[in-house]
């Protein structure tokens, strides 16, 4: 063991400096580094995006509080929001989809690897841009000219009669870099899973994750098109004279919604499924089963990715749609909730009969399961026309989103760290932080969402930045913020626990958790060339064939 920990620091430090190890990943076209620098990255605008939260639940956590100014509420409110969406959630599928095809699917790199290249670094770009609004010329109040529209930019607010100063602007050209690195590489993921698969691996024979990533990835590109184009007929109206959505010269703010609502929907999508593509990959290996029902699972998942694209005016039945409108959205709306109930029963039938194995990884895969369950049947819920009338732009739909992208994504992103974080450093992360981080973030994330529905169904609007007392919702939004710290502690166990682990960590070896796909049957980390040799596959468990060449059982297609 202790060699092999040598041999592995030997490798990591190459007697570099550390401008030469800079300029290295500056100049990389390497997948697997691009990988490590989406999610690196992501994972420190988390921790930007995230600090403006508590200070958001903060201020609410006690009737009339002035923590903060309103116009700073806003922006901070703006900012997380936009934030936690394109420079968290985007770049982590990149990133995850970067590092993990190509090893997946027995290839080198990726199809195009200086566009992957130049993709990261327009969302890196587009991302400072961002922040880069609290150094622009001075707001009105005479702070930085941040965006304070809310990450859906509602028309009319966006036009130049309401929206003074320049925090709009930035906000629209960082979000056009950010949707130029995203599409860049989704179609690289595309080029190199439908045309550098290693001999053998027929599209039914590929890992759950790449099927789930393709889907997404189809997805950003049907998506993404519908948020630029509504983007550049914004700046068209703030800067060139149009009336797209310009209320007052006939222009209508109705339409702002049905274009950015047709990439907000599916992007809700585009979020949740690759933590499905992780939880589809943790949960059969450590219920020592193979995925029950896999071609069912390929199938739910290219019918949510179908459906979803049709989904997105629930966000809209209180503008005054006809009812001919209301009743396709709400239809559209239950059906997406059948592929996914069709997944959560298959991931239950992998467990069901298994030898489960209570590892971090598998930990974190039950919290999500139990949370996207809730989240699930909270948006069926608001599937219900007069309900969603009811609660439109209330807390309780916040409670919602949240309880999918922070109880869904997040939670199915931490199983990936902890269970591909020891492919990317040879090492394992430490057991009892682990602990830590997921009973932290559990008990915190339930006692802020958990309690978030209620002063929604008690008729606290979203986005007000206080409230006055005696309206029943003061206790329920000290418990709300108290969670939103116990939250953060979580996370905080992560952050401590990656980077004391990077070269403190236990070895894991090539195959720490005896699992079954090609990026195992690497070296941890991988060698630049990813294999020496590339595989040849012969079932959808290549791994599993060659640690057990006797057992005819699993020859399956």
């Amino acid at each position: 063991m202790a060699s092999q920990e040598i041999a592995l620091i030997d490798e990591r430090q190459p007697g570099t400096s550390f401008v030469e190890r800079l300029h290295g990943l500056v100049i990389t076209v390497d997948h697997k580094k691009l990988g490590l620098m989406y999610v690196g990255t992501a994972l420190g605008f988390l921790l930007v995006a995230g600090l403006m939260a508590l200070a958001i639940r903060m201020q609410l956590a006690v009737p009339n509080n002035t923590l903060l100014e309103p116009d700073v509420f806003n922006r901070f409110f703006t900012m997380h929001g936009t934030a936690m969406v394109f420079l968290v959630g985007m770049p982590i599928i990149a990133g995850l989809g970067n590092y993990l095809v190509p090893l997946m699917i027995g290839t080198r790199d990726m199809a195009f690897p200086r566009l992957n290249a130049f993709g990261y670094w327009m969302f890196l770009f587009g991302g400072l841009l961002l922040y880069f609004s609290y150094l622009g010329a001075p707001g009105l109040a005479g702070h930085g000219s941040a965006p304070d529209v809310g990450w859906f930019a509602y028309a009319p607010l966006t036009g130049r009669a309401f929206s003074r100063g320049h925090g709009t602007d930035y906000w629209i050209l960082s979000l056009l870099l950010t949707s130029v690195g995203s599409t860049v590489s989704a179609i690289n993921v595309l080029a190199t899973v439908f045309a550098l698969r290693c001999r053998g691996m027929t599209l039914m024979r590929m890992p759950l994750f790449v099927w789930l990533m393709v889907v997404t990835n189809f997805m950003i590109l049907l998506a993404l098109p519908a948020l630029s184009a509504s983007q550049v007929m914004l700046l068209i109206d703030r800067y060139l004279g149009g009336h797209f959505f310009d209320t007052q010269a006939g222009g209508s703010a109705v339409i702002w919604q049905h274009f950015f609502w047709i990439f907000g929907h599916p992007e809700v999508y585009i979020l949740i499924i690759p933590a499905f593509a992780c939880v589809s990959e943790i949960v059969p290996v450590f219920s020592r089963k193979p995925i029950f029902g896999y071609p069912v699972m390929v199938g739910a998942t290219v019918m949510i990715g179908l459906i979803s694209v049709s989904v997105w005016a629930h966000h809209m039945f209180s503008v005054g749609m006809t009812s001919v409108g209301n009743t396709f959205f709400a239809i559209s709306t239950f059906l997406v909730a059948v592929p996914t109930g069709i997944k959560i029963f298959n991931w239950l039938g992998t467990m069901y009969g298994g030898k489960i194995r209570l590892e971090l990884p598998m930990i974190f895969c039950l919290g999500f399961l139990f949370q996207f369950l809730i989240a699930g049947l909270t948006g069926v819920m608001l599937a219900v026309v007069p309900f969603n009338w009811q609660l439109t732009d209330s807390y309780f739909v916040v409670a919602h989103f949240h309880y999918t992208l922070v109880g869904g994504f997040l939670s199915g992103m931490f199983a990936g760290f902890y269970y591909w974080y020891p492919k990317t450093s040879g090492r394992l992360l430490d057991r009892r932080l682990g602990f830590w981080h997921f009973w932290l973030f559990f008990i915190g994330f339930h006692l802020t969402f958990d309690t978030m529905h209620f002063p929604g169904l008690l008729g606290m609007p979203r986005r007000v930045y206080t409230y006055d007392a005696g309206r029943g919702w003061e206790t329920l939004n000290f418990i709300t913020s108290l969670g939103a710290l116990i939250q953060a502690a979580g996370v905080l166990c992560l952050v401590v626990n990656i980077l004391r682990s990077w070269k403190k960590g236990k070895v894991a070896g090539n195959d720490p958790w005896d699992a079954w796909t090609l990026e195992w049957a690497t070296t941890s980390p991988p060698p630049d060339y990813n294999f020496e040799t590339l595989p040849v596959v012969r079932s959808r468990r290549p791994l599993w064939d060659l640690k057990h060449p006797e057992d005819p059982d699993w020859k399956y297609d």
